[in-house]
């Protein structure tokens, strides 16, 4: 499988990633050229350089031949928190931030998985805060993607340790083989997936698109199969965050008796 690192120059997190990938772990540089900047490589792993915002750049797999996009950057908050996080890709209701409106980005759940348990090993000893993100932002891709970040302020985004354990990460995840997870869509709770995060950490459940409870309202039958469609993996169930779906239970049951699916529920899972 060929793997893309994509990294942006205007973005202080992504150069510290990509600086601590080619210090860690041996890439060397190709004569091969992205967006101006020199492509560095590691067996099927190579690092691509933009100038270019990277939420905002639409279609690049067409740019780049890869089977999984795995794009390091910058996480912002309104409350500053010292975090590392990582989620999927899409937009449950209008294109604010980059990719198109009520469209979903391919995912390997699986790998998801794997990234966030590697992401708490790395980071258990850390000052930061490890974390899951529900499903947002662009671009709009055709290829299975994800973000890794750093939160949330220029100190933390330079921060080499930081850089370190997201590269670290990175790599490690790539090198290992993946288990056989059950796979599940998730329902329900907030962007920062505080009930989901014990899930992935403490269950045989890797969970796909990440739908939050503030976006319930934009959820119709269309983006419940784009959900089941561009997830890599079978889909063996969707789990609810029932205290989480807020006013929205009937109608979130409605949908999934619709499209005869199973569900579970957080709360009453063994």
């Amino acid at each position: 499988m060929n793997i893309a690192i994509i990294v942006s120059t205007e973005n202080y997190a992504g150069i510290n990633t990509k600086e601590n990938l080619i210090k860690l772990f041996p890439f060397k540089k190709t004569s091969e050229v992205f967006d101006d900047y020199v492509i560095y490589s590691l067996n099927k792993i190579k690092i691509y350089t933009t100038n270019n915002k990277l939420i905002f750049y639409e279609s690049i797999d067409k740019k780049i031949h890869a089977d999984l996009f795995i794009f390091a950057t910058t996480h912002k908050s309104e409350k500053n928190i010292n975090s590392l996080s990582l989620h999927s890709i899409g937009n449950f209701n209008q294109a604010g931030l980059g990719g198109k409106s009520k469209t979903l980005v391919p995912l390997f759940a699986s790998f998801m998985k794997l990234a966030f348990i590697e992401l708490n090993n790395q980071g258990k000893n850390s000052s930061y805060e490890i974390t899951l993100e529900a499903t947002h932002h662009g671009p709009f891709l055709e290829k299975p993607s994800m973000f890794i970040e750093i939160g949330s302020s220029e100190k933390q985004w330079k921060d080499k340790e930081a850089g370190s354990i997201i590269a670290k990460t990175i790599i490690n995840t790539l090198t290992k083989n993946i288990p056989g997870y059950e796979v599940a869509l998730a329902l329900g709770g907030t962007h920062y997936c505080a009930n989901f995060n014990k899930i992935m950490l403490n269950s045989n459940i890797a969970l796909s698109f990440i739908c939050p409870k503030f976006n319930l309202q934009y959820l119709d039958e269309d983006l419940l199969k784009q959900m089941i469609e561009k997830t890599q993996e079978k889909i063996d169930f969707i789990l609810l965050d029932w205290k989480g779906l807020g006013q929205e239970k009937q109608k979130i049951l409605n949908l999934i008796n619709k499209l005869n699916l199973k569900y579970k529920r957080i709360d009453q899972l063994n």
